[in-house]
């Protein structure tokens, strides 16, 4: 492997391991700070993707924007969303047991595909790369890197200062730690939990959908596609440590690498490594990378 060809590997596990990590972490907001076992998480990658597919051309035509407003617009949507479904379901879900947890989020999963199916039907469709951001950046005398792939990096790494400025910097960040502590003492101090919960699902709703409505440019937009997202993202959640914003980077990162190198060195194993990686750590450091926080 020559020096450009190691540094695209290096890229793409980067942009890999950001994508997952922006997933991953509203499902660890979620998980860890709430106390749900969300199986729907991988649904709000796919409705964010569908968005995009959906949403774009309309803005094109009828708001004269381009990629930037479909992008504030399905955030916008997808935390509407959260909220309302915070709301209307998983507020029942935090003082029930895991099993009913999995069995109410299953179903959501039924449900959204099949609303997926009636409003675009099962066919694979694409999304075009921004005029602006469709060039590429020469690496060597050959090789090239797409600069679409650089824009998702750049909105991973910006999400993940942007969490952990709030987490640990703004009196929200202090709440919702307290919260995820001791949710009876947080509602003693005059602090309404109930919409403090509202507003960390519909954020993990957003980061979700976010992440699926940058990465329908680089993939295709098809049907089921948040199930194999939310199986690695699990994978993330449980490396990095529950609750931890820290230990998802981390392990996102970790993940991003395994994946896109052991792809390329080792094709026939590629897909055991990942779940090899989190044996070992988990043999070594249980509770995961990090503890909450």
């Amino acid at each position: 492997m020559d020096t450009s060809t190691f540094l695209i590997q290096c890229l793409n596990a980067l942009q890999h391991g950001l994508l997952l990590f922006l997933v991953a972490s509203g499902l660890t907001l979620i998980f860890g700070i709430m106390g749900i076992i969300n199986l729907a998480h991988g649904s709000f990658y796919m409705i964010g993707a569908y968005m995009a597919f959906a949403l774009n051309p309309l803005v094109e035509r009828w708001l004269g924007g381009g990629f930037v407003t479909t992008l504030v617009l399905c955030i916008v949507v997808a935390i509407v969303l959260g909220y309302v479904l915070e709301a209307a379901f998983f507020s029942y879900l935090y003082r029930r047991d895991h099993l009913q947890q999995v069995l109410m989020t299953y179903g959501l999963i039924l449900v959204f595909e099949e609303i997926r199916s009636l409003l675009v039907g099962n066919d694979v469709h694409g999304v075009s790369v921004p005029v602006w951001l469709a060039g590429s950046v020469p690496l060597g005398d050959i090789l090239t890197y797409p600069v679409y792939r650089l824009f998702i990096s750049a909105i991973g790494i910006g999400v993940a200062i942007l969490l952990y400025w709030v987490l640990t910097r703004t009196r929200l960040g202090m709440m919702v730690r307290a919260g995820a502590s001791n949710r009876e003492m947080i509602g003693s101090l005059g602090i309404d939990i109930n919409r403090l919960y509202r507003i960390v699902f519909a954020a993990g709703v957003a980061l979700a959908a976010l992440a699926g409505t940058i990465a329908a440019p680089v993939s295709s937009v098809y049907p089921g596609m948040g199930n194999s997202v939310l199986i690695m993202c699990f994978v993330v959640v449980v490396i990095g440590g529950i609750g931890s914003i820290r230990g998802a980077f981390l392990a996102a990162m970790l993940v991003g690498t395994v994946e896109t190198f052991g792809q390329v060195l080792f094709p026939s194993a590629a897909g055991i490594l990942v779940y090899v990686l989190m044996a070992v750590i988990l043999l070594c450091k249980p509770e995961g990378l990090f503890k909450q926080g």
